[in-house]
């Protein structure tokens, strides 16, 4: 099912009701003159309206047995089911990705949503750690209270609902803030999930900076989950100060691949490099951004990756002989092209591979080729910094120790990969690497599983999520001490006898 060009629209929806509010239009980045939909310009009066329904409805939905929270997720993500593909393609539409990316994105946030209903079944039970004569201690998972959930454009279904399927199935309330850039499938998600719960359980404040700032002053709001850049996240962990949030912050990443001498530079090696690299445009938190390899490997692997790379097509996301599609915004799009003209200046070898599946739409839309870079410093800004697009260099290095003080010499610690034949060898390395996470011979979207916890250290934000780390980090713990005989306990000398 298609879906009518500039018919959808991302609204403030706060318990089971939209809500009027400014508008601007959602542009396809392929093609910038096509409307693809509206957006709300949601203010702080909208989110302290959603607030106030979430403080509201909050009581009800804490109270209820987890395994019903959880019959009422599972049934939403039947009702959400039917509309993935539709829903793919108007990601694609207004992120810019290819199609097969934008579908699992939608069922992605689906499948999320199972996993936690499934795994919050489980407190409904405490823990009992100690029980005895004088009495039983034990320890259960609490709601927090109202969770903002502020999310990215570049996958935001899935990055969403990796905030809001934790949030509810933890038993608290939530108001969601999808980005401007990207809020159109997002918000049919959470709107048609919203509708399958208790009024004000789960809002939806789209807009630009606005409402996510006030999420993270709001008073009654108790805990933020947010992904995306380090200068936003600061913003928001400076905002949310005030009245000592909960924070979940997943933010920027500069991954460093590092292949030892020790790894076969084979074809499945350079295939899962660039698959790592390049996936949604290379618009991935922890996508492959600095590649060092031994020297012993440099001319092999240069020219192996190079020779893959160049058999990428870039294009409109919607036709299927594309691999790759454009950025999604022109601020993105100068960024990347403003590191490549640096990159020139310094005299490195850039190249621009891959092919133009349509050359005349070309200046409609936000494209550019993949880009692989040499001869560049450590220094040098798309080495340093976050390119969050196409464009990837290459450093050579001779010894573990050199490759492994440039790989955490940034202040990013997302996530990083080693590439060899060595157990030994590579978890040697890896324990070095100052960051959340550290795959061996992968680095790519789904190596990161929903089970397995996930986030990044340094300046790459605090806490994890993914698997039983979300749900805890969704929760407060609490500790309830039912002491039968307090004879044991010690008593200060002001008591008296």
């Amino acid at each position: 099912m298609s879906v009518d060009v500039g018919a959808a629209s991302a609204d403030v929806y706060v318990a089971g009701k939209k809500v009027s509010a400014g508008r601007q239009v959602v542009r396809n980045p392929a093609r910038i003159s096509e409307v693809v939909g509206h957006v709300a310009l949601g203010t702080a009066a909208h989110v302290d309206a959603a607030v106030t329904a979430a403080t509201g409805a909050a009581p009800l939905w804490a109270d209820m047995r987890a395994s019903d929270r959880a019959d009422s997720l599972e049934a939403a993500a039947v009702v959400l089911t039917s509309r993935i593909d539709s829903l793919a393609e108007l990601l694609t539409r207004e992120q810019g990705k290819t199609l097969w990316e934008a579908r699992a994105d939608v069922a992605g946030a689906v499948s999320v949503l199972r996993y936690y209903a499934d795994l919050s079944r489980a407190l409904d039970t405490d823990e009992v750690f100690r029980s005895d004569e004088r009495g039983t201690i034990c320890s259960g998972r609490r709601p927090i209270g109202v969770a903002g959930v502020i999310v990215p454009w570049n996958s935001p279904a899935y990055l969403g609902f990796l905030a809001i399927a934790p949030a509810l199935a933890g038993g608290n309330t939530v108001v969601v803030k999808p980005s401007e850039l990207a809020p159109l499938a997002l918000s049919e998600l959470a709107s048609t999930l919203a509708d399958c719960l208790p009024p004000g359980v789960l809002s939806v404040v789209p807009g630009a900076g606005e409402p996510g700032a006030a999420l993270a002053a709001h008073p009654q709001v108790r805990k933020i989950l947010f992904t995306g850049s380090t200068e936003t996240g600061r913003s928001i962990m400076r905002a949310a100060a005030g009245t000592l949030k909960n924070l979940s912050l997943e933010l920027g990443g500069n991954d460093a691949a590092v292949v030892l001498e020790s790894a076969t530079i084979s074809d499945e090696l350079v295939t899962e490099l660039m698959l790592g690299t390049f996936a949604i445009s290379g618009q991935v938190c922890f996508s492959v951004k600095r590649i060092y390899v031994h020297r012993s490997h440099w001319t092999t692997l240069v020219e192996k990756y190079c020779d893959a790379v160049d058999r990428l097509v870039v294009g409109n996301g919607l036709d299927p002989s594309v691999s790759m599609g454009p950025l999604n915004n022109r601020r993105q799009y100068e960024r990347v092209q403003g590191l490549l003209t640096d990159a020139q200046d310094r005299g490195a070898d850039v190249r621009a591979l891959g092919r133009k599946a349509d050359e005349a739409s070309w200046p409609e839309g936000y494209f550019l080729l993949p880009h692989v870079v040499t001869g560049l410093p450590d220094s040098a800004p798309l080495v340093a910094e976050e390119q969050f697009g196409p464009a990837v260099p290459i450093i050579a290095f001779d010894h573990d120790d050199e490759a492994v003080a440039a790989a955490n010499g940034t202040e990013f610690g997302l996530a990083a990969s080693v590439w060899s034949d060595d157990d030994a060898h590579a978890m040697s390395v890896a324990r070095r690497l100052q960051c959340g996470t550290v795959f061996r011979n992968v680095h790519r979207a789904g190596a990161s599983d929903v089970t397995m916890p996930f986030g990044g250290v340094k300046q790459s934000g605090i806490g994890r999520m993914h698997g039983l780390a979300a749900l805890e980090a969704c929760t407060e713990l609490q500790i309830v001490a039912n002491y039968q005989d307090v004879t044991h306990l010690s008593r200060p000398p002001w008591a008296g006898d």
